[in-house]
């Protein structure tokens, strides 16, 4: 009988994969009423092997609910939870408070702010060695600010249908419509600059009927959005008789970035008809009409801009009136964006070859890369091309 042979045992080889944790924190601010992502799109970053993290009641501004995303394979959790994970994105500015609670070396996703009161919070984030990029300044492969011209689109469109709605109110408003009747002229709409913002809301009003003039001094970004909107809008140079002209007509005013060049002092404001409904949706916004009474759009009510007050309005934050229709257009290019970090196998790796990621980037490792930031804080600038090239 032949001895036994010894043979080797099988046995599994397991390795432990340790899922990235992406935070979705409620809006830190009492204003700001945005939120990054829907349902929808928490699965698909599930779906991509992510692990979502969301503040309890945190989408209750887009009026979605907490079992919407449960559902979605998101994970309800508190918000000390949310903020430490690996990459967070908030919308709104953190608090000082809120900042001592990110993860060491974690990735911050939010829109930039060079305010005083934010000082404590960009001293933190150093403190922290915080990567953080600014929404508003990433570029893509072309030049072109994804995030930024969806925001401004939306801010176009939701002002003019804000407006619409305004001046349909029978009881505070006109009571018109505008786009008018047959054998009724339409309401003037007159537009400040050209831009993404400027040639969403007259798409939007002459879809309704509207008369729509924009003015600009960039010839050349003027010929285009001309071209863009085919003949239901005129477009004019800022020539002063031209220009006060328009003011004197309009119904609805939007200043937007293209028109940084018109500043509609107190004379000119004298100029505008009663009951007319302006809306700045400038960067800074509220600059664009100094002497008028600033109101965010997420405060007003109808009663505001009543045909005979006293005192001219100048609305702002039109998008925040709507952010349900924020997250919906903002899901899809989160998911490409952090798509693209991990394809990268990290974020130092993403920002070392991407440009794009490396123009956003306001905060690295506790270095201050971003010049106004490092002006506001009195820190040293870094430059972060020598940081990724050397490392």
């Amino acid at each position: 009988m032949e001895a036994p042979i010894p043979l080797e045992e099988v046995l599994r080889a397991a390795t432990t994969v340790r899922q990235t944790t992406v935070g979705l924190p409620a809006s830190n601010g009492v204003l700001d009423h945005r939120f990054p992502l829907t349902p929808e799109g928490a699965g698909m970053l599930v779906s991509r092997g992510f692990r979502v993290l969301m503040e309890e009641g945190a989408a209750s501004h887009i009026h979605y609910g907490d079992n919407d995303y449960s559902r979605c394979g998101a994970e309800i959790v508190s918000r000390d939870e949310a903020l430490a994970t690996d990459i967070v994105v908030c919308l709104s500015a953190l608090s000082a408070r809120d900042a001592a609670k990110l993860k060491r070396g974690c990735l911050l996703l939010t829109f930039l702010n060079t305010s005083e009161e934010d000082t404590p919070m960009l001293k933190v984030l150093l403190d922290r060695h915080v990567i953080a990029l600014a929404l508003d300044r990433l570029t893509d492969d072309s030049g072109r600010k994804p995030f930024v011209d969806i925001l401004r689109e939306i801010d176009g469109r939701a002002a003019i249908a804000i407006a619409s709605s305004l001046l349909a109110d029978a009881i505070h408003g006109k009571g018109i419509l505008l786009g008018g009747v047959a054998g009724i002229n339409p309401c003037e709409v007159m537009i400040i600059g050209s831009d993404m913002a400027a040639c969403a809301a007259a798409q939007s009003a002459i879809g309704l009927g509207a008369t729509v003039r924009i003015f600009d001094n960039n010839v050349y970004r003027l010929r285009e959005a001309l071209r863009l909107l085919g003949p239901g809008a005129s477009g004019s140079t800022l020539h002063p008789r031209v220009f006060e002209s328009g003011l004197r007509t309009a119904d609805i005013i939007v200043a937007t970035d293209g028109g940084k060049a018109a500043a509609i002092d107190s004379t000119l404001v004298g100029l505008m008809k009663r009951g007319v409904i302006c809306f700045d949706l400038c960067s800074n916004p509220g600059k664009a009409f100094p002497s008028m009474q600033v109101i965010d759009l997420n405060l007003a009510s109808p009663s505001d801009n009543e045909y005979n007050a006293p005192v001219r309005l100048c609305y702002v934050n039109a998008g925040n009136a709507v952010p349900r229709t924020v997250a919906m257009a903002l899901s899809n290019t989160f998911i490409t964006m952090l798509d693209e970090i991990m394809v990268c196998d990290g974020v130092a790796n993403a920002l070392q070859i991407n440009a794009g990621l490396r123009s956003a980037a306001f905060t690295f490792l506790g270095k201050c890369v971003n010049r106004d930031v490092a002006r506001m804080l009195g820190r040293r600038y870094v430059d972060i091309n020598l940081i990724v090239q050397f490392s």
